[in-house]
Order: structure tokens, then C-alpha cells, then sequence
């Protein structure tokens, strides 16, 4: 029997579930070509849909049980999982044609100083006319469930007989980062229902992750300093249930 770690789990239902932003990776990959470094990886949300498509792939992620989850899903598909610190990582190849950093993860870094141990590490993993695009996000309302905001709808996960229930209940805008904390029930099989509510339910776990506000001309003026040449950054609309993001192109 597969035992999947709870960090699997939520990184499932908190990111694997976006799918808007695919197609621009995969066209990106289309144009550029392999092989394609994905920052960030996680499970595999980006890495394994541009391997199906016949691309090499090589995903960086610091965390164990995603890398071991996401090559355990890769099957035969062309993906490398490398553990590293996207600050850091010294890989064997310095001849990738695209670098992707999805879902607002250069955003983690929370200052000038760390982006800048990240773009002259993906500067030096390019090659000459290489491309590194970075998803940000730029707009984000805020909001809490303690002030009465109904907030989002919770994403549920249901592994095995035990339910996993993430929500979002609040978002703060401050000066120089948005931070947004979630809470999480893992629920154990013995729960019951009455008049709808929960009788037994494990402890609320909190989840806070803060992303630095930063814009997509910081990133560009950013870049420059170490190599890359700006261009005309896209952009991913929103959905229903996810906020748009823009991504900032740099050229090596």
C-alpha cells in the first residue's frame, strides 16, 4: 500500500487543482524548447503535463515528499527531480532552453537580496537566449472570516476514509508582503454528522504563507542587474476560483 504524506495531500488540494495557468507553460515550452527547469515543482503539476507533452523536464523543489511523490507519478516520463534551495542549486546542466517559476514561488523569496541568489542561479543554468518566466501576483483583495467575510469556498480531499479540508480565511495586504492563512482538518473516519455538523473532528491546523508585493518592473529591474533582458510580460486571467497572475519574461 502507497502511504501519502499529509504535506502531499495539502500541496494536492491547495495548488494541484490549477490549470490555468498550463497552457502558457506548455506554449512557452513549445517555443523555447526542452530541456525546461521548473522552480518550485511540487507534485508535479507543471513538470508532469510538459513531460506528457515529450519535453525534458528537470523539477527543483526543496521538499522530500513532493519530489518522491511527483517522480513516483512521473512513471516514464522525462523528468529529473532534483532537491534544492532556489537560492542555491548548482545542477549539472547549464544548457536549458526555459525556466518556469509558477504559482507566485518567486514571490516566497521575501526580499531583493534572495531574488537575486535566484536570478543569477537561473541566469547561469540557461543557455545564451534562454528564457525565465516568472508568475506573480500583483492584486490581491483583502479579507477576513473573523470580520464576517464568507470567505471561500473550503477544497476538500477525500484519501481513503479520512477527509482533508483546506480554507482560506483570510487575506492582509501589508505594506511590503499579502500574508494568507489557511485553516486544515484532517477528519478522521469515526466523525459523524448531525444536523450537519461534525461531532468529531481533529484540531484546526493554521497555515500561513506570506508573499513579498512586489511588481512585475521590480522583477525586470532585478533581472537586469545580474544578465537578463526584459520583455512583454503575459498575463494569466483569473478564474472563478483563482486570482490572474502576470508573468515576467527575462531573456539570458
Amino acid at each position: 500500500m502507497v502511504v501519502t504524506s499529509a504535506d502531499v495531500v495539502w500541496h494536492d488540494l491547495e495548488c494541484g487543482s490549477y490549470s490555468a495557468d498550463l497552457p502558457v507553460w506548455l506554449e512557452l515550452a513549445e517555443c523555447h524548447g526542452s530541456p525546461v527547469l521548473d522552480i518550485g515543482a511540487g507534485t508535479g503539476r507543471v513538470a508532469l503535463d510538459l513531460a506528457r507533452a515529450g519535453h525534458r523536464v528537470t523539477a527543483v523543489d526543496l521538499d522530500p515528499d513532493l519530489l518522491r511523490a511527483l517522480q513516483d507519478r512521473a512513471g516514464g516520463e522525462h523528468v529529473e527531480t532534483v532537491r534544492a534551495d532556489a537560492r542555491s542549486f548548482e545542477l549539472d546542466r547549464h544548457d536549458f532552453a526555459l525556466c518556469l517559476v509558477p504559482m507566485q514561488t518567486i514571490q516566497l523569496l521575501s526580499s531583493s537580496a534572495e531574488r537575486a541568489s535566484f536570478l543569477r542561479c537561473a541566469y547561469a543554468h540557461l543557455r545564451p537566449g534562454g528564457l525565465l518566466a516568472c508568475a506573480i501576483v500583483t492584486e490581491l483583495e483583502p479579507f477576513d472570516v473573523a470580520d464576517g467575510s464568507p470567505g471561500p469556498t473550503p477544497e476538500t480531499s477525500q484519501v481513503g476514509e479520512t477527509l482533508y479540508v483546506s480554507q482560506v480565511e483570510s487575506v492582509r495586504v501589508l505594506p511590503r508582503s499579502v500574508v494568507i492563512e489557511r485553516s486544515r482538518r484532517i477528519i478522521s473516519p469515526h466523525a459523524q454528522e448531525s444536523d450537519g455538523h461534525l461531532l468529531d473532528e481533529s484540531a484546526i491546523e493554521r497555515n500561513v504563507i506570506e508573499l513579498a508585493r512586489i511588481s512585475a518592473s521590480e522583477i525586470e529591474r532585478e533581472g537586469s542587474q545580474v544578465g537578463f533582458h526584459p520583455e512583454p510580460a503575459l498575463v494569466i486571467e483569473p478564474t472563478d476560483e483563482h486570482v490572474g497572475s502576470v508573468v515576467v519574461m527575462l531573456r539570458a
